[in-house]
């Protein structure tokens, strides 16, 4: 099984976005791709980094760890004036190739109405540099999101649409996690010549 950490990019307590990676660590768990005790969320809406630069008093160091020992991450963020949130672009100023290098990481953008493109876009265009995280050709867009993913099982049309295409990606980001392990671990990362991305 795998080790897998989603990020829940929304500063907001009881975000969507939180509501989002619970039901994606539930599907992964009942998939067999992890299990309860191998899988977190890293909700910075009840647990705010800091804005950069920082002390470690925040949540930083714990969220380290988690990060560090997950062979796979879901990257969700919200999409706010067309944007990524500003939480989820402050943590990737944290993290680092230490936590994130060369695994495989999945985007899942979030929005109110039938938006959640921009953040995908913004965020393969920036964000994995420095932390070496790659990004699967695959995402997720959960549109209308206050009305979707509210229960295990399919409650309306759209969540018919849904439930398939999560469950697709959900398949291929584990096969990534799988692959990507021989590979992290035959990289050596420690040459200071090469510490951030071009």
């Amino acid at each position: 099984m795998l080790n897998i950490a989603l990020v829940a990019g929304s500063s907001r307590v009881n975000s969507q976005s939180a509501k989002v990676a619970n039901f994606l660590r539930a599907r992964l768990i009942e998939l067999g791709h992890t299990s309860s005790e191998l899988s977190t969320v890293i909700d910075l809406g009840t647990g705010p980094l800091p804005l950069w630069p920082a002390d470690d008093s925040g949540p930083w160091a714990q969220y380290s760890a988690q990060l560090s020992a997950a062979d796979a991450v879901v990257i969700i963020s919200p999409e706010w004036n067309g944007m990524a949130s500003p939480a989820i672009k402050n943590f990737f100023i944290y993290a680092s190739k230490t936590e994130l290098a060369h695994k495989p990481g999945l985007l899942v953008g979030v929005s109110a109405s039938v938006g959640g493109s921009y953040p995908i876009s913004e965020l393969r265009a920036s964000g994995y540099k420095n932390c070496r995280l790659s990004y699967l050709p695959e995402h997720l867009i959960i549109r209308g999101v206050s009305n979707v993913l509210n229960s295990a099982q399919p409650a309306n049309a759209d969540d018919e649409r849904l439930f398939p295409r999560i469950d697709y990606a959900l398949d291929i980001f584990a096969k990534y996690g799988y692959a990507l392990r021989p590979v992290r671990a035959s990289i050596d990362m420690n040459n200071p010549a090469f510490t951030n991305g071009m």
